[in-house]
């Protein structure tokens, strides 16, 4: 998400260098751009508008400290003002009320409602320790009923049936009682969308919303219609007390316009938003860490907080074990590297949260490749446990059978095995007295202005001179 934004706006603020001070006119052209570029990214012209005269006024006539260049200075107050805009600090949802908490979900059809409800119901589950159940409302999508049903069943939550000859009250009616007698502590209830606001959508909701009396009303919407998103939560906020938004598939979203603009035409704050396809692909939106992505300076808590969640404690440690006895590093560490990596949600996801990605040339960037990491992971699976462990003794006849076992070419096999030798050479270097400062100096690419390229993960783009 941002892509085209970041990309605009660090150019723009860049070509503030060398000014002493930023007077009226040397910061004109530079918001004149980011206007543009902030259009470019479907935010609300009236949004577009007060921002860049927000800027204005915070900057013209700063000094620039001996420690900043202008364009530093300018970055930290349009930081301050993209924080701002979209609600200065994470609004997390009011659960603190007698059981069950009830959050119904809204929205237009094709939104993901239903997908988001059960990556809700799973986060509640594995980060706040709720009971959870989940009912669906909606009695006229065909498959509906029994896709919660499915995804209820694979996030480990409760699930109160439902019919399509129901009425939507009556079914919520029955889920509030089966958890109050089931010691549910969160009752998610998903509602019918339609392909465009109409009447008979909010009266229905309307009358729903009335029987449930949630302690969260959330409005879910596809961040890649731009400024349709704005405008239909704009629509919904109007029939509903809405007390929050949630971002849909943010990670197909190249622009971002709705998440810039959502707070400020609606009012309500973006609790969430869903960065992948992924069951656990859901995230707290916190302004400060978005306005950070966006001006390229990465996101280290977020970063920081999957790591906590999603890596597997017990074989980091046993690998470390193992190489601290001196055992090598086979083609089985190899594969559960990678596999970690995908738990976080990809080179992809890892590489836009970490401090210096602006730094990165967008050629190298384009290298990224999270699909690679899946292929190598079936070339290393159709591997017997003696080649995972023995590399070596993979030959041409061994090569060929792998290769067939994953649907893939010889090639791809080769590719794979200069890889692990990168990689199995980094661990060794990790080993001895200093590695990992040896470790990091033999990695090309890397210095203190930028990210370095890393040769040894998959998917990475190469270091200098390795092109």
């Amino acid at each position: 998400m941002f892509d085209q934004l970041s990309e605009r706006l660090r150019g723009t603020l860049k070509s503030l260098r060398g000014q002493a001070r930023l007077t009226e006119d040397n910061i004109s052209d530079a918001m004149r751009e980011v206007r543009m570029a902030l259009l470019e990214a479907d935010v609300a012209l009236p949004v577009a508008r007060e921002f860049i005269e927000r800027v204005k006024q915070k900057a013209v006539g700063v000094d620039v400290v001996s420690s900043l260049t202008p364009g530093q200075a300018v970055i930290k107050v349009v930081q301050d003002e993209l924080v701002d805009l979209m609600g200065s600090a994470n609004e997390s949802l009011t659960l603190n009320v007698q059981p069950p908490a009830v959050v119904l979900m809204a929205g237009l059809q094709g939104a993901g409602k239903t997908t988001t409800a059960a990556k809700l119901a799973k986060l509640l589950t594995e980060r706040e320790n709720k009971r959870v159940m989940m009912v669906s409302a909606d009695v006229y999508r065909p498959a509906a009923i029994e896709q919660l049903e499915r995804l209820a069943t694979q996030v480990g939550v409760a699930l109160h049936p439902s019919s399509a000859d129901q009425k939507p009250e009556d079914i919520v009616r029955g889920a509030l009682e089966a958890a109050r007698k089931q010691m549910i502590d969160v009752l998610l209830v998903d509602t019918a969308g339609r392909l465009h606001v109409d009447g008979d959508l909010m009266n229905e909701i309307k009358r729903v919303h009335a029987v449930a009396d949630p302690v969260e009303t959330l409005f879910v919407v596809d961040s890649m219609t731009g400024q349709d998103a704005v405008t239909s939560a704009k629509a919904f906020d109007e029939a509903l007390p809405l007390s929050g938004v949630i971002l849909t598939k943010t990670d197909g979203d190249a622009r971002g316009g709705a998440a810039l603009s959502i707070r400020h035409v609606t009012g309500k704050p973006i609790k969430f938003m869903g960065t992948g396809e992924a069951l656990d692909a859901l995230e707290a939106f916190h302004p400060d860490r978005v306005a950070s992505r966006i001006l390229g300076m990465g996101d280290v808590l977020t970063l920081v907080e999957e790591v906590e969640q999603k890596v597997d404690r017990d074989k980091a440690e046993k690998m470390a074990k193992k190489l601290a006895k001196g055992k090598g590093f086979d083609l089985e560490d190899f594969r559960d590297q990678m596999m970690q990596m995908q738990n976080m949600g990809g080179i992809q996801s890892l590489i836009t949260k970490l401090p210096g990605v602006a730094d990165i040339p967008k050629e190298a960037l384009d290298q990224v490749n999270d699909k690679q990491t899946g292929r190598l992971v079936a070339i290393i699976n159709s591997m017997t446990p003696a080649e995972r462990q023995k590399p070596d003794i993979i030959r041409g006849s061994r090569k060929k059978r792998i290769a067939a076992g994953a649907g893939t070419q010889i090639q791809e096999v080769n590719r794979l095995l200069k890889q692990f030798k990168q990689m199995q050479k980094m661990m060794g270097k990790m080993k001895k007295k200093g590695g990992m400062k040896k470790m990091m100096r033999g990695m090309p690419g890397m210095s203190e202005g930028g990210m370095p390229g890393m040769p040894g993960i998959p998917g990475m783009p190469p270091g200098p001179g390795k092109r």
